[in-house]
């Protein structure tokens, strides 16, 4: 058989043209261009943390409590100087969250999304800011690679999915790390007053910010040694102009927090003091000690990186399950760790020259190893539970320090392989854990239609108000009433109120227990309300509602409501 002029004989292989090698070179220096490999991460960081996000929020006591306090701000001009109350200790912390809640929850016509959608906003912000640290520190790939992870860990999608203060500090805590290593060469001013505005910022979100406390004056002292500054030894004026910036912009940070503060005799910073210096919470044991830094340094990268169940699941898998679960988060660890502490000591210089054509790639490793080594020192001394959520003060460290360790792994032959496969692994089960795969939970919609129900029971008349509930409170509801213009009436103490005209003529009580038996109850609420019997009794998903009113009884001739 005669073959055509443009036949290829079978069994061989047609080279690529000059048009299709020119094709693949410029797709491969697209792809190592940042927008063009950054841009569809963040959008997929948006969708992951915007999409439904009313159905999916949290919106529990906690939350009714911020959005009522911020409503006030917007509508009845009650503005504050206090924040919500800290998990311990009995302290107050700043109001910035409450600030930075304002503007959504007013753009959203009073709706909670509105602050969700601000938390939302601050985490794809912060994928942006985990890929501009690992392109800064080290290379685009580690900062692509890292930005990727963070974006798909089910953990860091569920705490930017609903307003609450801690959920804006993993923002914070990467924004004074970047700030901090530029403080290696000259600082401006400003950036030393936005390291300043920084760490005033995150101390109003949570107390464990205060870890980064420490961490920043070490690194500044190391930043400020001859090895970062030849010929600069001892120069003074250096850490007086660190001080003339940072601790302006510190004052400035938390401004609304120091005025109540002054104001009032420093209260919380007193209890802050005693709390951290008598507390039950805080304080040295070799043996917890060492089981609380291995336990962090562990649930830190299993939890957020490789999504591993929690341990109170384990039992519902296979013993080699959990053996393998165990180990590979070890060697995960271990390599990770130990990248960078070859990359700190500069050592071999082969592996030096792969990660980086910067001079000063040791400066980075050694910031996130004070970053790192710092925060899980000082949870050591921690003494109480310590939740995911308090590792915000560094959750972007194990998506850094990983995505450098497969960096290193993808430019050696041998390991390529075994990178592409754990990224590959990784990518698929945390997209596996995306929280929106499950129904939704709906609380603002039941809340909403919780309050609504109560409100329909009251016949437009005044009423009190009382939630019986084991671990929530009721400003969920009372943030409904407020802005449907129905806010409940106080019931006061005899001392204010002798006259008990606090005390409207119906109680309304909402019982998120199927048991629940509100007559009789000690609960403030209550008990004021006086002798009561029962006169309605619903049914709505998830509680009941009571309406209670007064219980007369006879004497003499007449009756009275008790």
């Amino acid at each position: 058989m005669r073959m055509g002029k443009n036949s290829i004989p079978s069994g061989t292989v047609r080279k690529p043209t000059h048009l299709q090698r020119r094709f693949w070179m410029k797709l491969s220096d697209a792809l190592k261009t940042p927008w063009v490999s950054l841009v569809p991460i963040l959008l997929l960081g948006a969708y992951l943390r915007l999409y439904r996000i009313s159905e999916y929020l949290t919106f529990l006591g906690d939350e009714g409590r911020d959005v009522l306090v911020v409503k006030r701000m917007i509508v009845d001009g009650k503005f504050t100087l206090l924040g919500p109350t800290a998990s311990v200790g009995g302290f107050f912390l700043g109001p910035i969250y409450y600030y930075f809640m304002a503007p959504f929850l007013w753009l959203w016509n009073l709706d909670p999304t509105g602050p969700a959608v601000m938390v939302a906003l601050f985490g794809i912000a912060t994928i942006f800011l985990v890929y501009y640290v690992g392109k800064e520190f080290f290379s685009h790939t580690v900062g692509i690679i890292a930005a990727l992870l963070y974006t798909l860990s089910p953990i860091t999608i569920a705490y930017a999915r609903s307003s609450w203060n801690p959920n804006l500090v993993p923002f914070f805590s990467l924004l004074l790390i970047l700030l901090l290593r530029r403080t290696v060469r000259a600082p401006t001013m400003r950036e030393l007053v936005l390291i300043g505005i920084t760490l005033g910022i995150g101390l109003q979100l949570h107390y464990l910010f205060l870890f980064l406390f420490p961490v920043t004056v070490f690194w500044l002292a190391v930043a400020g040694s001859p090895r970062f500054r030849s010929g600069e030894a001892g120069r003074r004026d250096l850490y007086l102009r660190y001080a003339m910036g940072i601790l302006p912009g510190f004052l400035l940070g938390c401004s609304p927090f120091l005025l109540f503060e002054i104001r009032h005799g420093f209260p919380n910073t007193l209890t802050i003091l005693k709390f951290l210096r008598e507390g039950d919470e805080t304080g040295f044991g070799i043996g917890t000690f060492v089981s609380t830094v291995v336990d962090v340094t562990y649930r830190l990268y299993a939890r957020l990186v490789l999504r591993i169940p929690q341990k109170e699941l384990w039992g519902q898998f296979p013993q080699w399950q959990r053996v393998g679960w165990v180990l590979g988060t070890w060697v995960v660890i271990v390599g990770s760790l130990g990248t960078l502490f070859a990359v700190w000591k500069q050592k071999p210089a082969k592996l030096m020259r792969m990660i980086s054509d910067r001079k000063d790639s040791s400066g980075p490793a050694l910031l996130f190893i004070i970053w790192f080594a710092f925060i899980i020192v000082l949870f050591g001394f921690y003494k109480r539970g310590i939740y995911e959520y308090y590792f915000g003060i560094f959750f972007p460290f194990p998506f850094l320090s990983l995505a450098l360790g497969l960096w290193v792994m993808l430019r050696f032959r041998l390991t390529k392989i075994i990178a592409v496969c754990i990224l590959v692994g990784l990518v698929y089960s945390n997209w596996e854990g995306r929280p929106f795969k499950y129904p939704p939970n709906n609380q603002l919609a039941q809340a909403k239609l919780i309050a609504s129900t109560a409100l329909d029971k009251t016949g437009g008349e005044p009423f009190n108000f009382a939630l019986i509930t084991a671990s929530n409170s009721d400003h969920a509801f009372r943030y409904f009433f407020e802005i449907w213009g129905r806010a409940p009436v106080t019931i006061e103490n005899s001392v204010i109120d002798p006259e008990r005209k606090s005390v409207t003529d119906q109680l309304i009580v909402i019982c998120d227990d199927p048991g629940c038996q509100p007559l009789g109850h000690p609960l403030w609420e209550v008990a004021g309300f006086g002798r009561a019997e029962v006169t309605g009794v619903w049914d709505v998903p998830f509680v009941k509602i009571f309406r209670l009113v007064h219980a007369e009884e006879p004497r003499g001739n007449k009756k009275r409501f008790l």
